[in-house]
């Protein structure tokens, strides 16, 4: 297995120049591989290396804070984070689901749009692969459940496809690098490929925004537990239900089955 250990520098300029202070980026980076695997290394090389990333710059030298920001974030440093091997489902996220005049909207899940928005951002910043798992039904009800068949008599039911109300409500985006996941059910790993997804891009971790608590949020999350794996979240304050009362109840249900339940603050604050 490989440690990476690498950080960019910036280092005076060795080209002819008027002006000496001139400086240049320079990439360093040494690499343990099993040719030399991290216990042929003596203590004293690494602890050098070490030094040598995070000690104050001699002079002359001068070290960018945001390269090393960076690499901290991506998994550069020796003590790396995992986030690369975590995904966050953001949970049916649309407008009819969430907006207060649509029929099946959630009544709690218009206050935690801006948490929701936040989980997001920093799950980018950390290199977390963010699905966006979403409704998009046929016009007349079709391929939804037989209970909700109803709404969608008159072929204006809610999250149908390339309607308004199937769209992410406002504040919330598909980016590059993300992923669009279509289900059909309450479960985002019933009927899809969500766990071959999930398998063939190397992710261990799931951590879980959206709406709402009983119904969606819990079945995927029992599924990925009994599925196996190795870390689940559910962020309590970036998901919600139609009282406050039926949310933290089935929070405690999947607390009790392993799940973690951080406050966004918390999470935010968490090491992988």
């Amino acid at each position: 297995m490989s440690h990476p250990f690498s950080t960019n520098l910036l280092l005076p300029h060795r080209n002819p120049s008027p002006n000496p202070n001139l400086l240049f980026r320079a990439p360093i980076t040494t690499r343990l591989t099993k040719r030399a695997p991290f216990s042929s290394i003596s203590r004293g090389a690494f602890e050098n290396l070490a030094r040598l990333a995070t000690s104050p710059s001699p002079r002359g030298v001068e070290r960018s804070s945001a390269s090393i920001k960076a690499a901290k974030i991506s998994g550069d440093f020796m003590g790396s984070t995992k986030w690369n091997e975590t995904a966050m489902l953001v949970i049916d996220m649309q407008n009819d689901f969430i907006l207060p005049d649509c029929s099946v909207h959630v009544a709690d899940g218009l206050a935690i749009v801006p948490s929701v928005i936040q989980a997001v951002s920093v799950a980018r910043e950390r290199g977390i692969f963010v699905i966006w798992v979403v409704r998009e039904h046929d016009r007349w009800g079709r391929d939804v459940e037989l209970f909700r068949r109803h709404f969608y008599a008159d072929g204006k039911g809610p999250a149908t496809k390339t309607s308004k109300g199937a769209e992410l409500v406002d504040g919330l985006s598909i980016e590059g690098g993300d992923y669009k996941l279509v289900k059909m059910r309450f479960s985002a790993f019933l009927g899809t490929h969500l766990h071959s997804l999930l398998q063939n891009s190397g992710i261990k971790n799931l951590v879980v925004v959206g709406v709402q608590t009983p119904n969606c949020i819990r079945q995927t999350v029992f599924d990925a537990v009994s599925l196996d794996y190795q870390h689940v979240s559910v962020i309590s304050d970036a998901t919600a239900a139609a009282t406050p009362e039926i949310h933290f109840a089935n929070m405690r249900d999947m607390k009790n089955i392993g799940v973690a339940t951080p406050t966004l603050q918390e999470w935010c604050s968490s090491d992988p």
